[in-house]
């Protein structure tokens, strides 16, 4: 009875080692690949989707060769391309980069007054005590007017990023209801990930969305969840990456791609 007691105990403490070996991290963002690896035009991916949804149920990327803009929100998993319409991807699809995290939300704050994206900005910045830390930020709210894009699927031979957003298709999607799911990064993963802000949105009935450029929100409850943790997959078989000029300064490129505002 002993033996067979230690064997139990063993295997009990095998199996919850596997468990949480397995299991998101929690408070860590989760990455594949890097922005400027995405700038470089390193469009086809390693990772399936059904593995990085390992990696947490909270999120933003985008699709193998560019096909539209990834949101992962409570643990299913959207994507938005050129149409601007919301599909549900198979789980085998894969992603040349993206951004995760386990959401648990550590606090909470509710807007009841207009604010443009820059306002936005600003408001959280001054909620953050960190600005070197990570924040996973998920938004649900009513919004005036909320402008949004989405970059088509791209063939080889293929063109750089910064040369495929000149010619993405914008969308306007308010006045609706709808959600943001995004990040705000530190200052110091440039090249690694997306300084600042980076949101993904979706309208209430999962039908239309894609990368915030602007809004104007009317109210809203917000959720942010402080990630201490950072943690990058690169891909190791990919000849696109292994050959990729990774050296230069790619902060134009980005600032075009993802920072253009028109509020």
């Amino acid at each position: 009875m002993i033996v067979v007691g230690m064997r139990s105990i063993l295997f009990i403490g095998l199996m919850a080692s596997l468990f949480s070996c397995s299991s998101p991290k929690k408070d860590t963002l989760y990455q594949y690949s890097t922005i400027d690896a995405l700038l470089a035009a390193v469009y086809e991916g390693e990772m399936t989707c059904c593995d990085l949804m390992k990696k947490g149920d909270f999120g933003i990327g985008t699709f193998d060769c560019l096909d539209g803009e990834m949101i992962l929100l409570d643990g299913a998993l959207y994507q938005v391309k050129s149409d601007g319409k919301v599909y549900r991807p198979s789980l085998d699809t894969k992603t040349p980069f993206a951004a995760v995290c386990n959401f648990e939300s550590d606090d909470r704050l509710t807007i009841d007054h207009d604010l443009n994206f820059e306002s936005f900005e600003q408001l959280l910045d001054k909620r953050f005590p960190n600005h070197n830390l990570f924040y996973a930020i998920k938004l649900e709210g009513s919004f005036e007017t909320v402008k949004t894009r989405s970059v088509p699927r791209q063939n080889k031979p293929f063109p750089e990023l910064a040369e495929v957003a000149k010619h993405q298709p914008e969308f306007d999607l308010g006045p609706c209801r709808g959600s943001i799911v995004g990040f705000r990064c530190p200052a110091y993963v440039k090249g690694v990930n997306v300084p600042g802000y980076h949101l993904h949105f979706l309208n209430e009935d999962r039908s239309r969305g894609g990368h915030v450029l602007s809004f104007k929100l009317l109210e809203a409850e917000i959720e942010i969840d402080t990630l201490h943790g950072f943690s990058v997959d690169l891909p190791k078989e990919s000849e696109a990456f292994s050959k990729s000029d990774l050296k230069q300064d790619r902060s134009h490129e980005l600032e075009q791609v993802e920072k253009l505002r028109q509020d």
